[in-house]
């Protein structure tokens, strides 16, 4: 299989770019934009692809009988379904997103019932003896101060999911992980709120095998790089903790670092800056001084709280293949160091490309053909990273 950073390894690009609230509209899409990345890329040989399905779309194929309609066009056009992406429930590409994305969170029946669909839908895409992922949100928004949350009864529910998958798995032969992906701002965005979730609530309730086998970790290169987490070290404490990487979202956030700009430059660059800031989707930006870092869950908050000083980082999912950004600069090198460490550290063989923004980029970074971007993203992954075999 081509675009595959190293032997054993599945990559693609995950399909929440696309717009798709129904199923209907999710094999449009399918139709319209992957079928061309697959030309591009891999014309000949089947092309691993990240799926998204909306609650909508996740219901109407179980309970409408559509399962293997779906299964058919993904089979006749030669894609791989390695993972789902189960972090965004309803409308993705909706005017304002925001908060939305973090809603319901994992206290809810909604989100179990939301994730157990996903579980039956990918085990029956997935052959038998096969492993595949879901990644989901990271318990949810912080909101509150984080000893108030009910932690305990987020647990719960996703101890009855790892219940649910081993079930699976003994009756289909097909093994599916959730993937607890850290974000800035959520409840666990970093690496060590996800140990400490882990030790605190999930491991020592019964069987520990059992809990590390189905839960585990998408790594996102973005979030973490935007909390300031050397990727080398938090890649390590997860392998520490015994907490497995099933899946890593290969993406790049913003950075612009004032520390040695001129006065001019400094105004410049916070002019481009706040080019990233648009109404859909929260943009999480930390501010780094010294030893400790500000935290502000909208880019425009940390623009019109500060001074254009210190290193900045903004959730922004910008082409991966950019190396710069004019003043600004994407954070390309955590994913170079985020690969080698992962290598070096983890058994990961799943590598999604999640740049789910491109319709909202600063004018001049947008593509006439999206196939074609993502494309290009698909191309510098596989050439980046072949090289490192």
């Amino acid at each position: 299989m081509k675009d595959t950073p190293w032997p054993g390894a599945i990559s693609g690009y995950c399909s929440n770019v696309h717009a798709g609230s129904n199923l209907d509209e999710t094999i449009a899409n399918l139709t319209e934009h992957t079928l061309k990345v697959k030309q591009i890329v891999s014309p000949d040989e089947p092309m691993g692809v990240g799926l998204w399905l909306s609650a909508n779309s996740a219901h109407a194929i179980n309970s409408e009988d559509r399962l293997s309609e779906f299964k058919g066009f993904l089979d006749e056009n030669d894609l791989i379904p390695f993972t789902f992406n189960g972090f965004p429930y309803g409308d993705f590409h909706a005017p304002v997103v925001k908060h939305k994305v973090y809603q319901p969170d994992w206290t809810t029946q909604e989100r179990l019932d939301y994730t157990i669909e996903l579980a039956n839908i990918l085990s029956s895409l997935t052959d038998e003896g096969g492993h595949a992922s879901i990644s989901t949100l990271p318990l949810g928004w912080l909101g509150q101060l984080r000893e108030d949350w009910p932690y305990a009864a987020a647990a719960r529910q996703l101890l009855k999911l790892v219940e649910l998958l081993r079930v699976l798995e003994q009756e289909t032969g097909r093994y599916i992980s959730l993937a607890i992906e850290p974000e800035p701002g959520c409840l666990l965005d970093i690496a060590d709120d996800v140990i400490s979730f882990f030790n605190d609530y999930l491991l020592g309730k019964g069987s520990d095998e059992t809990v590390l086998r189905y839960l585990g970790v998408c790594h996102d290169i973005c979030h973490s790089a935007v909390m300031f987490e050397p990727q080398l070290e938090t890649i390590k404490a997860y392998a520490d903790a015994g907490i497995e990487i099933f899946k890593v979202h290969v993406s790049s956030a913003v950075e612009v670092d004032f520390t040695e700009m001129s006065d001019a430059d400094k105004v410049e660059a916070l002019k481009q800056l706040r080019n990233f800031h648009e109404p859909k989707y929260l943009h999480q930006t930390s501010i780094r001084k010294g030893d400790y870092t500000l935290f502000y869950e909208d880019l425009i908050n940390a623009i019109e709280a500060q001074e254009p000083s210190f290193v900045w980082r903004s959730h922004f999912h910008v082409p991966i293949y950019l190396e710069t950004l004019d003043l600004l600069r994407p954070t390309q090198n955590d994913i170079i160091e985020g690969m080698q460490a992962i290598k070096e550290y983890s058994d990961c063989s799943a590598f999604e490309i999640e740049t789910y923004a491109w319709g909202v980029l600063p004018k001049h970074l947008q593509v006439p053909v999206l196939a074609e971007g993502i494309a290009a993203e698909l191309k510098w992954f596989k050439e980046t990273f072949s090289r490192s075999v």
